[in-house]
């Protein structure tokens, strides 16, 4: 049965009445110009809201029809010929101004509109307005190499919050891996020249990189840039304390680290990479350990395992005695107080020179100092060295670098003394937030569902913002490290430095082989902890019973 066309009207007996309108018929033609001048309508605005592809559209006909399809091939034949010479010559501004802009209009209309809707949806950031479903605004897609930015307007009520929880289900709604929500732009701004045109650019510039609070930026990894193995950056001769090259990002520009005035924790589980953080820092440190404007101070309780091969890079170096890592860390704080007394009141951050050079103490398996090691007092005397160059080193060029697998509070109870943090491929996902902070799991650092390929890919912070970036560090083989040793060869020892503190350096034990192993007594065994008063009476209970069954036999 069909249903009834016309208002529903019940009567006081209950019956019902089908009350059909009017209709009102027109002619065929009015019909037929009433859609022509809707679909006019339709055609009006969208060439209004696409003028570009209109022009295009108007170019080629008029080409067309002037030159036939001679003059539609040459133009794209000659433009693809000029692309290519671009490329080749500057593949960076090619992708700014060329392919980025091209693949970024594409991909807008073909791959991410036409399932907006759906994705919005299914990651729950759609709501319902005046019973209509209403949408996040899909603004501009731009690509680069690897990366999709994706500017995102929020509905009112929405915060970067929400796109951040729901940042891994955004980047299998697209199809991705990885995905990351920026609330500003992720990419740098710019550097221009004077003159009136740098002028005008950085007015433009001005206006593109101007705040949206409104607006984030979700950034999808469309090719991983970063499986391929980073080959070691080369050797400046004096190295930049602001921004040292240590890794390649996601969209294969070189993230540099800020060593000036900060300390670094390195936190990643095994075989996960952390050596080629500590190399890659110490290769792009190696000019200045060269000419004497740094002092490398490092700790391997690992035996030298990891560090033995760069021993002549080093000022200080202990493997073997916990005794000699502590006395390394006591001069370390020693170095740190006369530069305080020297320094208070001239200057506020400490400015390397050959003569007051930079000291960084570059620590591997941290926690075999400071929750592993048996001998408590010891490992206090480690943990009160540490709180005072973590605390007040910085500032007067005393710096640590610090690496360990687990980043728990028993471990490393001093966690939050490190400004700067790197987070390698974890166990858990809480871990993640324990490195790099609260809530940088939920922006997009999956520092735990790292692949087994992934080893020297991590997770960092830019400068000034709280949104992670993944980068993947060089890889130095064994004979990369031999090499650099024996060209950039430490000058001098740690010696020069302590003299300015009235000490001399403590040198590690050395094992002789003629000497005798030391075979360890036994532990005397203890009893329960009970006063003096109770323990004598209770051996008297002993003896008076031994007495009273010595003379009389068993009871």
């Amino acid at each position: 049965m069909g249903r009834p066309r016309g208002e529903v009207v019940t009567t006081v007996s209950g019956d019902l009445l089908v009350v059909r309108p009017r209709r009102l018929r027109l002619p065929w033609w009015a019909v037929l110009l009433g859609l022509l001048a809707r679909w006019s309508g339709r055609g009006l605005w969208w060439c209004l809201k696409h003028p570009r592809i209109l022009t295009v559209s108007v170019i080629t006909v008029a080409v067309y029809i002037d030159y036939g399809i001679a003059g539609l091939v040459t133009p794209v034949v000659l433009a693809g010929l000029v692309s290519a010479v671009w490329r080749w010559r500057h593949e960076t501004s090619w992708w700014a101004w060329c392919a980025g802009p091209v693949l970024g209009r594409w991909r807008h209309t073909v791959v991410y509109r036409r399932v907006w809707r759906e994705a919005m949806t299914m990651c729950d950031l759609s709501r319902v307005y005046q019973h209509q479903t209403v949408l996040p605004q899909l603004l501009a897609v731009h690509c680069d190499q690897a990366l999709d930015v994706l500017s995102v307007r929020m509905l009112r009520g929405q915060t970067p919050a929400d796109f951040q929880r729901a940042t891994e289900q955004l980047a299998y709604a697209f199809g991705r891996r990885h995905a990351r929500v920026y609330t500003e732009r992720p990419d740098e701004l710019p550097v221009r020249g004077g003159g009136w045109v740098g002028w005008l650019l950085r007015q433009v510039d001005a206006y593109r990189f101007r705040d949206r609070p409104d607006v984030v930026y979700v950034v999808l990894v469309r090719t991983d840039a970063l499986r391929r193995t980073v080959q070691p950056f080369p050797v400046p001769t004096v190295p930049d304390f602001t921004a040292l090259p240590l890794a390649v990002r996601e969209d294969l520009r070189t993230w540099h680290l800020r060593l000036l005035a900060t300390h670094v924790l390195i936190g990643g589980a095994t075989r996960r990479g952390k050596g080629s953080v500590l190399w890659s820092l110490v290769r792009s440190l190696a000019g200045g350990v060269a000419s004497g404007l740094v002092r490398l101070w490092v700790i391997d309780p690992k035996g030298g395992m990891e560090f033995a091969f760069g021993r002549p890079m080093f000022a200080r170096f202990a493997s073997t005695s916990f005794d000699a890592m502590a006395d390394l860390l006591d001069e370390a704080v020693a170095v740190l107080r006369e530069r305080q007394a020297r320094l208070a009141g001239t200057v506020r951050v400490h400015t390397p020179t050959t003569d007051d050079p930079l000291v960084v103490v570059v620590i591997d398996e941290m926690a075999a100092l400071t929750a592993y090691l048996q001998d408590v007092d010891l490992r206090k005397r480690i943990a009160s060295s540490l709180g005072l160059l973590l605390s007040q080193g910085a500032g007067v060029g005393v710096l640590v670098v610090a690496a360990l697998q687990d980043p728990r509070k028993e471990v490393l109870p001093f966690r939050d003394l490190f400004p700067t943090r790197i987070a390698l491929g974890l166990t858990e996902a809480s871990q993640v937030d324990m490195v790099l902070g609260d809530g940088a799991r939920n922006r997009g650092a999956l520092a735990d569902q790292m692949p087994s390929w992934a080893k020297g890919v991590g997770y960092v912070l830019l400068d000034g913002t709280p949104d992670p970036v993944r980068v993947r560090f060089s890889y130095l083989t064994d004979t990369d490290i031999q090499t650099m040793a024996a060209e950039y060869s430490a000058p001098v020892a740690a010696a020069d430095i302590l003299a300015q503190v009235g000490r001399e350096t403590t040198p590690e034990p050395q094992p002789s082989p003629a000497t005798p192993r030391r075979i360890p007594l036994p532990r005397k065994p203890s009893g329960p902890l009970l006063p003096d008063s109770l323990l004598n009476l209770v051996r008297d209970n002993d003896q008076g019973d031994t007495d009273t069954n010595g003379g009389g036999g068993s009871r």
